[in-house]
């Protein structure tokens, strides 16, 4: 297949890229290569795969909507991946406007250039954040997520639902996942793993929110790339059971889906701070602090619906995935 990877640079969108040329799929990819965290990180993943004869890397914004009419235009795309969003849960409080411009602008964008040039499918990112407010656990798709706690959730939970717009006006198949805190390496260094291991490898203090009573769905990138690939490969179907009456949030009767992708194993961030721990072989030095706004304490994924439909099950125990991480890490940093 002929597949546009938006996010190419990314922690995800990479690793996703090298796996579709592997298997023989042609992929161009797009990244703006912006400064949130360091650019030289986007610049090293992609030296991994920018060389492959099947790939072509173009530097853009999704918000540019004459650059996405004249990329969709060339390149007559088979399937779509779109990972391109302004990340963090933490940042969208201080600059939402960014959120606003890549994750609700940007992904209209792509969205008409579906429209336009008759793809297949669109597999798009949308994360646990959007279950906000909800306490019931695991949290399910086929529960309702109408209560956001950040402008982050806000814009993902707002993508699920332009989506379903355009799945029902222009029958465009379209499937949202629901990442659960992806970690691995050459991940971000936002995330929790990789300023743990900095900060302990430092011999500083790590932050620990939430007085160490977090739980996360921790998933490993090669767990998560396996369900994308599986689930872009089958474009979404209506649900013929679906009632109006009484609507499932999770499905509909037009091509549009959403699935959470996780570990299904949710961990105690005091346990995950341990595996890091174990591998370095150092002992961490904490600074317990209250929530952050627009946290959750907890997530923990119901996957039973990605397991039925595409046979998916995350493989990888957080002792290796962690481990496989901090290997990188040294390597990376020559320690």
């Amino acid at each position: 297949m002929k597949i546009l990877v938006t996010g190419s640079a990314g922690f995800i969108g990479s690793a996703l890229t090298i796996n579709l040329l592997n298997r023989g799929d042609e992929v161009i990819g797009i990244d703006n290569h912006n400064d949130y965290y360091d650019p030289k990180l986007k610049e090293m993943r992609l030296s991994r795969h920018i060389n492959h004869s099947n790939y072509n890397h173009i530097r853009m914004n999704i918000e540019d909507n004459s650059a996405v009419v004249k990329l969709f235009k060339k390149y007559k795309f088979d399937g779509v991946v779109n990972l391109a969003a302004q990340a963090g849960v933490r940042y969208s409080i201080e600059n939402p406007q960014a959120y606003i411009n890549t994750n609700i602008v940007g992904f209209g964008n792509i969205l008409e250039g579906c429209r336009h040039n008759n793809v297949d499918h669109l597999v798009y990112a949308s994360s646990s954040s959007v279950y906000g407010s909800n306490t019931n656990m695991p949290f399910s798709v086929h529960d309702n997520v109408d209560h956001p706690l950040s402008l982050y959730a806000a814009s993902k939970k707002a993508n699920e639902l332009m989506a379903h717009t355009y799945s029902h006006l222009y029958n465009i198949p379209t499937t949202g996942l629901r990442f659960f805190t992806v970690y691995g390496p050459w991940g971000r260094p936002d995330m929790a793993l990789f300023k743990f291991t900095k900060a302990i490898l430092q011999g500083e203090k790590i932050q620990v929110f939430n007085y160490g009573k977090h739980r996360r769905d921790f998933t490993y990138i090669d767990d998560i790339v396996e369900g994308i690939i599986r689930v872009l490969d089958k474009p979404a179907q209506p649900n013929s059971k679906w009632n109006g009456d009484r609507p499932d949030p999770g499905s509909s009767n037009v091509p549009w889906r959403v699935y959470n992708i996780g570990n299904n194993s949710p961990i105690d961030l005091l346990d995950y701070i341990v595996a890091i721990e174990e591998t370095l072989g150092v002992k961490a030095r904490k600074d317990f602090l209250p929530m952050q706004p627009g946290d959750v304490p907890y997530t923990y994924a119901d996957v039973e619906d990605l397991i039925k439909d595409f046979e998916y099950q995350p493989s990888f125990n957080l002792k290796q995935g962690v481990k496989n991480f901090v290997l990188w890490f040294k390597e990376f940093h020559n320690l």
